[in-house]
């Protein structure tokens, strides 16, 4: 467990105002020392993170975030932090004082119910004082689960603990597969990994292993190739595969080598479904037909590895785009955490393009595709621009029957 990715954790985040005893709880509840405990307000400054296993459900990601009511221009940017967290965040602990409650707390509480985040309020230090009885009314008849605990004597830890098992969603506890479904047991899924520049010493991306395990966990069969290899493969084959996923970057010569009644797709496609919204993503990207010359395109990147050599979101994708427009674009590429600050700023671009995300969890991808519905701007796939970029998007939509009448539903309106 404490070696499974951060993306695959369950993330509990814990908000509040600044000495509320968010860092106590915390410590208290992992039974560790995560974070610096003081009693000068503000001692968090930049979200502290904290991998466990809580079970029985599982790897979790504690996030101890800096007061909400920091002051100042130092404390604006740690709230900005903070808020980032919450994007993130698929389970929201609110921490107050049982007598401090007040529009910090309120606001809170309309953030994550915007974001349809479940939430528990837990009043800490109720071994000094308790909240008052009509608090307590108007929070439970808003359906919120309310633990008082101390961090300090661990009263309420267990019920904080209970809470959390209850509010946990139910596709972190039947998490949904990232290919077996499409494959199944007994059938050969035939991987297409090409071992270039970008490619890690010794290891394979994190797409590649994350879609090899669930494929080992459905009980499918599995063979990984290299693109220059996978016509030999097929021809060894007596029963062709069930289906073939490819490294978006080799999707023509993929295409090329594999028959056309072989189902083909490709892992960034597979993080789309697994982490996004594949229906929303495949709607964004009929938006390349309408870019002109000189909009603006996001190239939004979850990890921040350095880029080299013919970088997928800095060199190729404009380079496919740019070929199939026939426009010049202005692309703008922004990496890890870093997106459009507030509505106005996203509505400048035409078009945003993301990465697979597969570093994040579902409810921070989510998030990104929400912001961009709300500012108006159209968001799609590394994987799902370069199929279309290169005339395959119908074949590559071919494993998943919902995407590709959502497609031809939208293609046929235009």
């Amino acid at each position: 467990m404490s070696t499974a990715p951060k993306g695959l954790r369950l993330h509990i985040g814990f908000f509040g105002r600044r000495n509320v005893g968010k860092s106590s709880l915390l410590n208290a509840i992992t039974r560790q020392q995560v974070s610096i405990v003081s009693e000068v307000a503000g001692t968090t400054t930049d979200p502290v993170e904290k991998p466990m296993e809580l079970l029985p459900l599982g790897p979790v990601l504690f996030i101890d975030t800096a007061g909400i009511d920091e002051e100042g221009s130092l404390g604006a940017l740690r709230v900005e932090k903070t808020r980032q967290a919450l994007e993130r965040t698929e389970i929201a602990v609110l921490v107050a004082e049982p007598n401090v409650w007040g529009e910090f707390e309120d606001r809170l509480l309309r953030d994550f119910a915007a974001r349809q985040t479940p939430t528990a309020v837990v009043f800490n230090k109720c071994d000094l004082s308790s909240p008052s009885e009509a608090l307590l009314e108007r929070l439970q008849a808003a359906k919120l689960r309310v633990v008082q605990a101390s961090a300090t004597t661990g009263h309420g830890l267990t019920e904080l603990r209970a809470a959390l098992l209850d509010l946990a969603p139910p596709d972190f506890i039947d998490s949904p597969a990232i290919v077996g479904d499409l494959v199944g047991p007994g059938e050969l899924a035939i991987l297409v990994v090409p071992i270039d520049k970008e490619a890690p010493k010794g290891r394979l991306i994190l797409p590649q292993v994350q879609t090899i395990r669930d494929l080992l966990d459905s009980d499918a069969l599995c063979m990984v190739v290299k693109e220059r290899e996978l016509r030999t493969a097929l021809g060894r084959l007596k029963t062709p595969p069930k289906l073939v996923v490819t490294d978006s970057q080799a999707f023509l010569k993929v295409a090329a080598d594999t028959p056309l009644d072989v189902p083909l797709t490709s892992f960034s496609i597979l993080m789309a479904r697994f982490k996004g919204d594949l229906a929303a993503q495949v709607e964004g990207t009929l938006a390349v037909e309408k870019l002109r010359s000189g909009d603006r395109v996001l190239i939004a990147e979850a990890c921040t590895h350095h880029p080299i050599g013919e970088d997928i979101g800095r060199v190729k994708i404009p380079r496919w785009l740019t070929q199939y427009t026939g426009v010049k674009l202005d692309f703008v590429p922004m990496q890890g955490r870093d997106f459009p600050p507030d509505l106005k700023d996203l509505a400048s671009y035409k078009l945003v393009i993301h990465c697979g995300a597969c570093m994040w969890n579902r409810r921070q991808m989510l998030s990104r595709i929400l912001q961009c519905q709300q500012a108006g701007v159209p968001i799609t796939n590394y994987g799902l621009t370069i199929a279309y970029s290169l005339g395959i998007f119908e074949r590559a939509l071919e494993p998943f029957p919902a995407a590709m009448t959502r497609y031809r539903t939208l293609a046929h309106k235009r």
